[in-house]
């Protein structure tokens, strides 16, 4: 519908102006050119957005004697309003003499433009803007167009300066130590924080928009070297097929290039830590950033990925590979421990000392419901209470949880419905889950949870075994743009393994991951030298050799 109201408005301008010049006619589908005369220009651009409030027009006279005229366009609450005034109008305003320098009482029409961006802009970045596309395309963007009368070409100048969230401590990815800054919605803002960590001139940096409606900005981010060149190319080609109408989010675009739909699994990895980013891009990862959302996209993203924090790298390598195995275990208690209650108690009550069966035995003597019905029963009770406590308000969110838990579970044991061993087992899954860095990995553990609790329940440990080994032969069926979601470990990678389960020291970790970086794998080029222990000082000041 707007494609047609600027045909009919080209047709009412053409028998008020004059027919139009051939190269304002444009093909159906083609990018329509502007006008030659700047009130015809203008009332296409106001009936096009509906001469709506937040877009300012200011005119302008120029020439020798003021015959001719120009005019500012920008969108209030997007555009900077004090750098259009310091950088464009004052400039153009007392400079506006340039225009008249000549004793012609007309000036040419090509001069204008020229001696504007040549002379009286005072601003960076400055282009220029010959359709109507790329017209509103900047100035619903935040910047600055100015058109002159007896032109079908403008400038654009960026002024984009809407107010934005200031930079803070992420609130998903919390570390003891490390940065304590995270990326907001400004796409630009986001990028400078990545720059800031690598100071690299092979850092490149794409920009492309999609979404039809929308038009949101959306980056791609990678080390020219590093980076698999067939990864970057494919990741061009699957957002270039995005054809939606909008994009609001990082998830927009995370669902319309993964790998696989019907998996739990997520297949790309997200961060909203500059240093997290950093680091993958140092690995020869690809990240991809959208304007509006303060969480970074990364691809290909490996399974060990998710189950990696920040601030294992911050700390000594013993520590962090003490950290990393506990948070194996607990991605095994998250997945398997109802399960594993379900099946012993149902099946293999052998397997449980005599005292500690007969205490089962006596509380469970009350609960009319199986095992499994208790255990589902709890899970769904505790999901309901995690999902409350995050949509409720944060003064009174964190209380009514821990509330809620605690009186709910005493309540449903003294009702009889419950177990105290259910509810002791239901708690250490619930904090165990939490143990994971990457929440929707951890949301893929807790949905693959009840599964498990059903094959528990029809087969015992029987049933958990073959779904343990269905999961794993789904892991290893998974790709990540082209990349094996389980290496190192399928296929088996001994190299790579220095930093899966455990992490060796900084200084032992020469190379990069063999599929990812197939350009340059090499991290360092040797391990710092040792200092000789004969060199060091005694307490008298003497080196051991001299003494």
């Amino acid at each position: 519908m707007p494609h047609r109201r600027r045909i009919k408005c080209r047709s009412a301008q053409a028998l008020v102006h004059g027919p139009l010049t051939a190269s304002q006619t444009s093909a159906p589908g083609e990018p329509q050119p502007l006008f030659t005369d700047l009130e015809a220009n203008l009332h296409a651009i106001q009936e096009t957005l509906g001469n709506s409030t937040d877009i300012i027009i200011r005119s302008l006279p120029i020439g020798h004697k003021g015959d001719r005229s120009m005019a500012l366009l920008f969108t209030d609450g997007l555009a900077d309003q004090k750098v259009i005034t310091d950088f464009i109008m004052k400039s153009v305003m007392l400079d506006i003499n340039i225009f008249g320098q000549t004793d012609r009482t007309v000036d040419p029409p090509s001069d204008v433009v020229l001696a504007l961006k040549s002379y009286a802009l005072t601003i960076g970045d400055v282009r220029d803007v010959s359709d109507f596309d790329a017209l509103y395309q900047a100035l619903l963007s935040g910047d600055t167009v100015i058109l002159v009368d007896g032109q079908d070409q403008g400038v654009v100048c960026s002024t984009r300066g809407w107010k934005d969230r200031g930079v803070s401590e992420p609130a998903s990815e919390n570390v003891v130590r490390g940065p304590r800054e995270s990326f907001v919605e400004s796409l630009r803002t986001n990028t400078a924080l990545i720059r800031r960590k690598i100071k690299d001139p092979h850092l490149w940096l794409e920009t492309m928009q999609i979404g039809r409606i929308t038009r949101t900005d959306v980056a791609i981010m990678y080390i020219k070297g590093i980076a698999n060149d067939e990864v970057v190319q494919e990741v061009r080609d699957r957002l270039t097929r995005i054809d939606v109408g909008s994009i609001l989010e990082s998830g927009y675009i995370e669902e319309s290039i993964q790998d696989e739909t019907f998996s739990p699994f997520p297949t790309i990895y997200n961060s909203e830590r500059p240093d997290v980013i950093a680091a993958e891009l140092m690995e020869g990862k690809v990240a991809i950033l959208v304007d509006g959302t303060p969480f970074v996209l990364v691809v290909p993203a490996l399974f060990v990925s998710f189950l990696h924090a920040s601030e294992d790298y911050y700390q000594r390598a013993d520590i962090s590979s003490f950290i990393r195995l506990l948070r194996y275990l607990g991605i095994i208690i998250s997945l398997l421990g109802p399960s594993l209650y379900v099946a012993i108690t149902t099946f293999h009550q052998e397997m449980l000392p005599t005292q500690l069966l007969i205490s089962l035995a006596a509380q469970r003597e009350q609960v009319p419901f199986p095992a499994f019905i208790e255990a589902v029963l709890m899970e769904l009770t505790f999901e309901i209470l995690r999902e409350a406590s995050i949509r409720m308000p944060k003064n009174i969110g964190a209380a009514i949880s821990i509330v809620g838990t605690l009186v709910i579970g005493q309540a449903a044991v003294q009702a009889g419905i419950v177990s105290a061993a259910m509810v002791i087992v239901v708690a250490i899954t619930a904090i165990s889950s939490f143990i994971l860095p990457a929440y929707n990995m951890s949301i893929a553990f807790r949905l693959l949870r009840f599964p498990y609790m059903a094959l528990a329940a029809s087969f015992g440990l029987f049933g958990i075994i073959v779904g343990v080994i269905a999961m794993v032969l789904h892991l290893c069926s998974l790709r990540s743009f082209g990349v094996p979601y389980m290496a190192p470990f399928a296929p088996l990678i001994l190299a790579d393994n220095k930093d899966s389960i455990i992490r060796l020291p900084q200084w032992m970790l020469l190379t990069r991951a063999r599929l990812i970086s197939k350009n340059n794998s090499r991290r360092r080029i040797s391990t710092p030298p040792k200092k000789s222990r004969e060199a060091e000082p005694d307490l008298t000041g003497k080196t051991k050799k001299e003494t």
